[in-house]
């Protein structure tokens, strides 16, 4: 303390007291905290890590929303649509860098038009060449009872070729009104939908397409009266009535060939199936048994009664 009691520096550590070093080193040590502050809440930001997570955070939102939004398209039917109407998104890129299909080559081709092959064949100006799955093709157009066999393969930028084998149809078989197209073997290989099969046989009833072997070998016995046959009927599942021109030609049940030789010979020495008659019946050996139109029938009656009448007069 001085002489009137008061101390020569302040109590609360100020500067006024200092000396002049004293207070240079203390500027220096405020400005130093100073600037270490300074940088310490530079970097007291976020760091790198968080600020990934946030933009990760962020495009899992987008993300998400995009499934439930592609989702609803999906369910409400608009992406079925979409499909049916350009095709899927993929054959749809494809088809934008020029590889559509856009030529169809088919081979073997034969009983079947070309709209029916690529119909089957699920291939149309939707398709694309890089994503047409051709086992797929394939298999499709095997679920055609009149294709055998078929292969199919790619031709860059934008061609397919198909190359099947066609079932020979043989006969036509009318069963409960329905007429289908059969194979030699009796296999049902198509159905009956325009007149490109009319010129086949035709055979009729129960099980008369595994008969089929049978009925041929009927119209190869018939002999010139072959071209007149229409239609063959399997009766009771024991033998066969011919329809000739409007004629029913009933056959035995044994030896069909023999009644069908003495049929050919009764036309040729009589003209049989020119008479007015609409059944010839052979199924006994030793006779012959026609049914009259009733137009004939009725002709024959009154030429009997009148005979009759003469008769007695």
């Amino acid at each position: 303390m001085d002489g009137g009691g008061r101390f020569p520096e302040s109590l609360s550590g100020g500067d006024a007291g200092r000396s002049g070093p004293a207070r240079l080193a203390g500027a220096v040590m405020a400005r130093l905290s100073s600037r270490s502050l300074s940088v310490r809440r530079a970097r007291s930001g976020p760091r790198l890590g968080a600020r990934l997570s946030r933009g990760t955070g962020t495009v899992a939102v987008s993300m998400t929303f995009a499934a439930f939004a592609l989702a609803g398209f999906v369910a409400s039917g608009r992406y079925d649509t979409f499909v049916a109407e350009q095709g899927r998104p993929l054959d749809i890129a494809a088809r934008l860098m020029g590889f559509g299909v856009e030529r169809v080559t088919i081979s073997g081709i034969s009983r079947m038009y070309e709209r029916e092959v690529l119909a089957a064949a699920g291939i149309d100006w939707r398709s694309s060449v890089p994503f047409l799955d051709v086992g797929d093709v394939r298999e499709k157009l095997l679920r055609v009872p009149l294709i055998a066999q078929a292969s199919v393969r790619k031709i860059y930028p934008n061609e397919i070729a198909i190359t099947q084998v066609e079932r020979e149809p043989a006969a036509l078989w009318q069963k409960n009104g329905e007429i289908s197209v059969i194979a030699a073997d009796g296999t049902v290989i198509d159905a009956m939908r325009d007149d490109r099969y009319a010129s086949l046989p035709l055979v009729v009833g129960e099980d008369a397409n595994t008969k089929l072997p049978e009925y041929l070998a009927l119209i190869a016995a018939a002999g010139p009266l072959a071209d007149r046959i229409k239609a063959g009927t399997y009766v009771s599942g024991r033998r066969w009535t011919l329809k000739l021109d409007g004629v029913d030609v009933r056959l035995p049940e044994t030896d069909p060939a023999a009644a069908l030789a003495r049929l050919v010979r009764f036309e040729r020495e009589a003209d049989l199936l020119e008479k007015d008659i609409i059944a010839v019946d052979l199924r006994m050996p030793d006779r012959l048994v026609v049914r009259l139109t009733e137009e004939a029938a009725a002709a024959r009656a009154e030429a009997q009664k009148a005979k009759k009448k003469g008769a007695a007069s």
